[in-house]
């Protein structure tokens, strides 16, 4: 994102002919939100005096305060191409704060803002590249999405083969015109499944980008007709969409996960094993649906089973060699349903956790995970991840390190709520058991 004071950014508003700011934020559950107010009111943004009511906000904690202010963090602002060029529109990625100015403590963004700053006092820097994976719908005559699509494509299939390619390309350009580095783009495994890869940075930056990016692949698509979904699993016969999340942690400018002679390091391994420890506890926020769980399962590409390796295909976590000599870890489980800011703190808090704990990594899967029986599993030790939400959200509750990080309130109101998603779904009846039972019964 581009740096910005305010002096700055009133010049711009005013060179621009801005007439409308955006107020963007991020709630408990990754949903982005936002309130519009008109560019003559921009002096009061400034100045953190816009509010928002709580009481309508699914997971705020509903305490002594009704009101919470929304702080705009200058470096994230930015005009959104797509909307008019008289009378453009403007947004600022928020804060949420108390009337003293004081951070809201289940604000997911603070959470990752406290956490790179744990990292920062050990002399860590954490940088991330998220690999979002996404399907373009058609949508029905009332423009409805559904999840049809009259494309055959497969992995890096090229136009007139992929329908997407248009819209992809224009998403990346509007990206680009937001100040995003795009390093690549593809069509996927999956009939109209698609990725769009960024460029690493910082975490709180990438997750800043992932919530802007999410918003306008939406957008972009729908003036195609299409309706873009990062929903895990829409049909049950083909891939999921993931967030394979690629990581590399810095000291000193360099990356420790990298050994001298260019392996992966013991700093890497100890990492690997932090992730590995707290991982079932991590999988409610990493995989927050009902849904998430019909991608992780054996048979299609998302991971199911706790390994790491350098050359098989789908373990949890991949260590990546690059040609410059330095090894980046992907975790291929988390899905772009996720609240990144999450994500991103969790995974640098449990990594962190392996270092400073000295762990050392189950030995390295060498072998296809699937020519494996679930007892040869069971005697090597290799652990599966949560099966379902409830098994996860059982998990998170007894992970220290997660309540840790994400603190009792935030536990607690989130863990409420996918507890009731989760009672909801087990009491549905589906065309599955329809089919199953009825007639034999």
């Amino acid at each position: 994102m581009n740096k910005y004071n305010k002096a700055e950014i009133l010049q711009k508003m005013e060179e621009e002919g801005v007439e409308f700011i955006r107020l963007q934020f991020t709630d408990m559950f990754g949903v982005l939100k936002n309130i519009a107010v008109p560019a003559s009111r921009l002096i009061k943004v400034l100045e953190n005096n816009c509010t928002i009511d709580c009481a309508s906000l699914d997971g705020f904690v509903n305490g002594e305060e009704e009101y919470l202010y929304l702080k705009p963090d200058l470096d994230t602002f930015a005009i959104l191409p797509w909307r008019p060029q008289n009378g453009k529109v403007a947004r600022f990625l928020c804060d949420i704060c108390r009337e003293d100015g004081s951070e809201y403590e289940i604000s997911s963004r603070w959470i990752l803002k406290k956490s790179l700053e744990r990292a920062a006092s050990m002399g860590y820097t954490f940088q991330v590249n998220p690999e979002c994976e996404f399907f373009l719908f058609h949508t029905d005559d009332n423009g409805l999405p559904t999840t049809l699509t009259h494309e055959k494509a497969g992995y890096l299939d090229t136009s007139p083969v992929d329908l997407g390619e248009n819209t992809r390309r224009d998403i990346i350009l509007t990206l680009e015109k937001m100040g995003y580095e795009i390093e690549s783009s593809h069509h996927e495994i999956a009939s109209a499944q698609h990725e769009i890869d960024f460029s690493y940075e910082d975490a709180l930056g990438t997750a800043d980008k992932l919530m802007t990016f999410k918003m306008t692949v939406r957008t972009i698509a729908k003036r195609y007709g299409l309706h873009a979904t990062f929903m895990p699993k829409p049909r049950q016969e083909i891939n999921g969409s993931g967030m394979h999340l690629n990581m590399r942690l810095l000291k000193d400018h360099k990356n420790v996960f990298t050994e001298e002679n260019g392996e992966l390091s013991r700093t890497g391994e100890a990492f690997i094993a932090g992730i590995f420890q707290h991982i079932a506890g991590m999988t409610a926020i990493l995989n927050p649906l009902v849904n998430s769980y019909k991608r992780l399962v054996p048979g299609f590409e998302a991971p199911s089973d706790v390994t790491w390796s350098r050359t098989q295909r789908n373990p949890l976590i991949r260590v990546c060699k690059k040609r410059d000599r330095s090894v980046n870890l992907e975790l291929r489980s988390p899905d772009a349903a996720s609240n990144p800011y999450l994500v991103f703190a969790l995974c640098l808090e449990a990594g962190l956790n392996g270092i400073q704990r000295g762990l050392k990594a189950p030995e390295e899967l060498k072998e296809d995970i699937r020519r494996l029986s679930c007892e040869e599993k069971q005697v090597r030790g290799i652990q599966t991840l949560p099966e379902n939400l409830g098994r996860a959200l059982d998990a998170m509750y007894q992970d220290s390190l997660i309540m840790e990080v994400l603190g009792e309130p935030y536990v607690s109101v989130y863990g409420k709520a996918k507890r009731k998603e989760w009672k909801s779904y087990l009491a549905q009846v589906t065309e599955w058991e329809i089919s199953q039972y009825l007639y034999m019964l």
